[in-house]
């Protein structure tokens, strides 16, 4: 364990953070589970986000048996939790690294002892060049290969490189929709913009996202993506023309289309034998009740998990948010106690699962979320609505799933883990800046 991650949990909490108890002692990170906090029971500060661990643990080994099934490798995005706790014991349960978004996250990552990255993204100008290099010479052990869609963006690597003293290595990325070479004009003016920098760049490889070419047509996004993986393998042989030796990567895959990837790109590195297909999937630990949901059942749908006889149906929603009623204000109106400050809400509004009311667990049938204030949500409740002969009340402690882990997640500064008891036996920092 790093010295980063060992004072990290030696790191205090206290009532200034959700979910602790108000006027509670304070204790360190790896203590939490002492307190045998149940947020079903009322024992915590609500509104509190938690992660099932065993639901997470059961997404991580599915996950990764595809990957070894499938001969690719696993670098998770970061940007997800942002807690470098769970990007530490990912590598150490077989990731082959992790990726990250910007500086400020492999930063993070760095000092946490994760040392082989992937920087998914263009960062700037020369100035961030600079940046990248300071960091990159405070962390003589880093493995960081980093994006370039254009010449500008190679001049940034090669400013960053000339700061760090040594070479980096370089990642041509191709894309549509969001970043990316559009057409074998850029990535060859690419190509030819890192030649020019011998001994400060190196090409490394390829990357893309298939995300970015997704619509609401399944037949429209399979010829898509179908068309990037394409361009992401004439690229690729573009880029092995000029590095014949080096072990090279091919990147792509978030946590809805990776099986297309790996139809798609798998072949390609078998074929050279001497590269490896990454898929860069983050959500995909954590699951939801919401995009991911439907996403992992368009996946089914197209019968894209191939694992054993395992369907991506058996990926289980891992993240909680457990609120209390706060006020009856209409018969068919329930107020509960967390808003847009707490939940995610760009792709779905939360989801009541259960209510809970002393120490029972009741069904929470026909409650849904029509809108959130900043610290309130609002919560429709059928005329007819009946929880085991009582009707929902004041001080009642209602579980939600959430819809786009990586949009809730980043509202917390600590994550729960909770254990099959439902009782807190972990807590995770997130570090988003």
């Amino acid at each position: 364990m790093s010295l980063f991650l060992d004072a990290l949990l030696d790191s205090s909490l206290d009532d200034s953070i959700r979910g602790v108890p108000p006027g509670a002692a304070p204790l360190r990170l790896r203590d939490v589970g002492a307190r045998g906090w149940r947020p079903a029971a009322g024992d915590m500060a609500l509104p509190v986000l938690t992660l099932d661990e065993d639901a997470f643990a059961a997404n991580r080994d599915l996950i990764f048996a595809y990957a070894r099934r499938h001969g690719v490798a696993l670098a998770p995005h970061a940007k997800t939790p942002m807690a470098p706790q769970i990007a530490s014991a990912l590598v150490e349960a077989g990731a082959w690294g992790a990726t990250v978004a910007n500086l400020q996250q492999a930063a993070v990552l760095l000092r946490a002892g994760v040392t082989r990255l992937i920087l998914a993204n263009e960062i700037g100008g020369r100035a961030s060049g600079e940046r990248l290099g300071a960091l990159l010479a405070a962390h003589p052990d880093a493995d960081l290969r980093a994006f370039a869609d254009s010449p500008a963006a190679v001049e940034t690597l090669a400013a960053a490189a000339r700061a760090a003293g040594r070479r980096l290595p370089v990642l041509v990325e191709v894309g549509a929709g969001r970043a990316g070479a559009r057409d074998r004009a850029a990535v060859d003016a690419i190509l030819a913009a890192v030649v020019r920098h011998p001994g400060l760049l190196v090409l490394d490889g390829v990357a893309t996202y298939e995300g970015a070419v997704a619509t609401a047509d399944p037949a429209e996004t399979a010829a898509n993506i179908a068309a990037l993986m394409r361009r992401t393998k004439e690229a690729f042989a573009l880029v092995r023309a000029l590095a014949p030796e080096r072990p090279l990567l091919l990147t792509a895959g978030g946590s809805a289309f990776f099986d297309m990837v790996v139809t798609g790109l798998a072949p390609v590195a078998a074929t050279d034998g001497n590269a490896t297909l990454v898929l860069r999937s983050g959500a995909i630990f954590f699951h939801d009740h919401g995009v991911y949901e439907r996403a992992l059942g368009a996946l089914d749908a197209r019968q894209g998990f191939a694992c054993g006889g395992a369907t991506a149906a058996d990926f289980r929603p891992a993240l909680r948010l457990w609120a209390e009623v706060l006020t009856r204000p209409e018969p068919e109106l329930a107020i509960c106690g967390f808003g847009m400050r707490d939940a995610s809400f760009d792709q779905g509004l939360p989801r009541p699962l259960r209510v809970h009311r002393d120490g029972t667990a009741l069904s929470a049938e026909g409650l849904r979320v029509t809108r959130l204030n900043d610290q309130h949500a609002f919560v429709a409740v059928p005329a007819r609505h009946d929880l085991a002969g009582h009707d929902l009340a004041v001080g009642d402690i209602v579980e939600f799933g959430i819809s786009h882990p990586c949009t809730c997640i980043d509202r917390w500064r600590v994550l729960f883990g909770l254990g099959a008891d439902g009782r807190v036996r972990s807590a995770y920092r997130t570090f988003f800046g």
